[in-house]
C-alpha cells in the first residue's frame, strides 16, 4: 500500500512541527508500508526570498526567480529527510527533477507535462521514504521552473497518480473542508466528505483550502484525497465523487476578496436560490450589486466592507437551513 502525503509551511514551521511532521510520516510508513513525503517551503520563505530578489532588481528575470524560490522546498526536502533519519527511517530528499517531474509551460506558472518516476519507485521497493521537494519541476531547457500558487498540492496529486498511490493526504493546518471558512464563519461545520465538483467549484470562487489544479488533477486521474490536520489525530476531509442523491444542496460557501464576491457551491444553484439570499442580504443590510447563476454556483458581488457579513449571512441563509 502506497500513500502520498503532503505538508505546508506551516506545518514545518519550527524544529518541533517539523518533527511532528516527521512523526506523522514515519508512524504511515509502519502502518501503511509504503509512503512518500512532497514539502513546501518552510513558513513564509517563498515571500521572503522574493523580497531579496526585489531588494537586487526591481524586475528580476522569471528564469533566475525561479531558480531562487525552489531552493526553499529543497531546504525543507533535506531538513525532513534528516529528521526522519534521526528518528530511524531510511529516507531521502529529492528535489523536482531528481524525482522526476518534467514540466511544460512559462517559468513561474509552469503545468507537470509528464512524471518519470523512476528513482522514486526505486527507493519505495528499497524501503526508503522519498521526500520530494514540491512546487518544482524540469523545464524542457533543462531548467529548473516552478508552479505557481498551491504547486506543491499539485506536486503531490500528480505523484500519486503516476505511481498510482492508494491515497494522497493532505496535511495544514485545519482540521479539514469546512462549510465556510472557520475562522471568518463560527457556525461552519466539518465535511466528512465533499464532491470534486463542490470542492472545484469553491476552490475557484476564493477558497484557499486546495487549488484548483490540484483538485482538478485529481478528479481526472481518480486520486483518492483528503485533507487532513497536521496537529490533531482527526480523519479530516475526503474527496470524491459522490452520487447526487448524497450530495448537500450546498456544500460550502467562500469568498474573493479581489472580486468582492460571495459563492455557494451545490447542486441546488438556480435563480430561486440566488433570488433567496438577495433577500436574504437585502434583509440584513447588505447590497447586492450584481448576481449571477452558473452551473454548481451562485454568486453575489458587494461592497468590500460588506464582504465579511455577507459571507456570514449566505451561509446562515443556504447552509443552516
Amino acid at each position: 500500500m502506497l500513500i502520498v502525503t503532503k505538508f505546508g509551511g506551516s506545518s514545518l514551521a519550527d524544529p518541533d512541527r517539523l518533527f511532528h511532521a516527521a512523526g506523522i510520516i514515519s508512524g504511515t510508513r509502519q502502518r501503511e508500508q509504503k509512503v512518500l513525503a512532497v514539502v513546501s517551503a518552510v513558513g513564509s520563505t517563498t515571500d521572503e526570498l522574493k523580497e531579496m530578489a526585489l531588494e537586487i532588481s526591481s524586475k528580476p528575470s522569471l528564469r533566475e526567480q525561479d531558480a531562487l524560490l525552489s531552493s526553499g522546498e529543497q531546504q525543507s526536502a533535506a531538513l525532513m529527510a534528516i529528521a526522519l533519519q534521526e528518528m530511524g527511517e531510511k529516507a531521502v530528499s529529492l528535489t523536482g527533477w531528481q524525482a522526476g517531474i518534467l514540466s511544460s509551460g512559462p517559468y513561474g506558472s509552469s503545468d507537470i507535462a509528464f512524471i518519470v518516476p523512476d528513482r522514486i519507485q526505486e527507493a519505495l521497493n528499497r524501503g526508503i521514504i522519498p521526500v520530494v521537494a514540491g512546487f518544482q519541476a524540469l523545464s524542457p531547457y533543462g531548467d529548473i521552473s516552478t508552479l505557481g500558487r498551491g504547486g506543491s498540492d499539485t506536486t503531490a496529486v500528480a505523484l500519486s497518480a503516476a505511481l498510482n498511490a492508494d491515497e494522497c493526504r493532505i496535511y495544514t493546518d485545519v482540521d479539514g473542508i469546512y462549510t465556510a471558512d472557520p475562522r471568518l464563519c463560527p457556525e461552519a461545520r466539518l465535511l466528512k466528505e465533499i464532491d470534486f465538483r463542490d470542492m472545484l467549484t469553491l476552490a475557484r470562487s476564493g477558497s484557499q483550502v486546495l487549488h484548483p489544479r490540484a483538485v482538478k488533477l485529481a478528479m481526472a486521474n481518480g486520486v483518492k484525497l483528503r485533507l487532513m490536520s497536521s496537529f490533531k489525530a482527526l480523519p479530516g476531509t475526503e474527496l470524491c465523487f459522490l452520487p447526487d442523491e448524497r450530495r448537500p444542496a450546498f456544500a460550502g460557501v467562500t469568498r474573493d476578496e479581489k472580486s468582492c464576491t460571495v459563492s455557494a457551491a451545490g447542486t441546488a444553484a438556480s435563480s430561486a436560490s440566488l433570488a433567496q439570499l438577495i433577500s436574504a442580504l437585502g434583509s440584513g443590510g447588505v447590497a447586492v450589486l450584481t448576481g449571477s447563476v452558473e452551473e454548481n454556483r451562485v454568486s453575489v458581488k458587494v461592497a468590500r466592507a460588506q464582504l465579511l457579513t455577507a459571507l456570514k449571512i449566505a451561509h446562515s441563509t443556504l447552509l443552516l437551513k
